[in-house]
């Protein structure tokens, strides 16, 4: 399954939807298509990217239940709207529309790095996170995080932080073994003292783990 139709599979029903970063605005359209929303927003930060989405929705926006906003980050979009997906941009990128606008009621976040720093801002912020696990598509892992802005905060150890909530799922273990295949592999070149320690730390964490679960 590709990164857009499993990124899909994650969106709850809801009344409105926005789709912040919308590049293509597939998205919006699973949603829309699948009765799963009766409107929504999209907006991005580039009118060039806004545009493809605009041209793949435009019976939508024709018939009002798509909107279009080009700005930055959450600025066009409602502190009430049910459910925002916010997924393609790096994990500073989103701490940075939150710093600068709100955390969504209901949120969808796939982060293409930096993860932990996602999390530690939603925790920090008393935010309650109900998902948070990778999946892989192509050969590669993306994680995904779902929660709610207000509701039970979320209580999180080292490793979660690291490796999000599901530490007993198969596609964490994959994920954190493919880490560490990655960083024994680095290991191999000609590295100075102190970054082959601090890799070496993070292999023993990491097989730490996967021993522990």
């Amino acid at each position: 399954m590709d990164r857009i139709s499993k990124l899909c599979s994650y969106l709850d029903k809801c009344t409105t939807f926005a789709d912040v970063g919308c590049d293509h605005g597939y998205c919006t359209r699973y949603m829309l298509k699948n009765g799963l929303c009766e409107s929504a927003v999209i907006t991005d930060i580039s009118a060039k990217c806004l545009n493809k989405a605009e041209n793949l929705l435009l019976g939508y926006i024709e018939k009002g239940v798509v909107s279009s906003v080009c700005c930055n980050g959450l600025e066009g979009v409602s502190e009430d709207t049910e459910q925002v997906l916010i997924a393609g941009m790096g994990g500073d990128e989103i701490l940075s529309i939150f710093k600068n606008s709100f955390i969504p009621r209901n949120f969808v976040l796939q982060p293409m790095k930096n993860v932990r720093a996602v999390r530690e801002y939603l925790l920090s912020n008393y935010a309650e996170i109900t998902l948070d696990e990778p999946f892989e598509s192509g050969g590669k892992f993306y994680f995904v995080i779902k929660g709610k802005r207000v509701g039970v905060p979320s209580k999180y150890g080292e490793s979660q932080l690291e490796f999000g909530l599901n530490l007993l799922g198969i596609t964490t273990k994959k994920y954190i073994f493919a880490e560490i295949i990655k960083k024994r592999a680095y290991l191999e070149r000609n590295l100075n003292e102190e970054t082959r320690s601090k890799i070496e730390e993070e292999v023993r964490f990491m097989e730490g783990v996967l021993n522990e679960n």
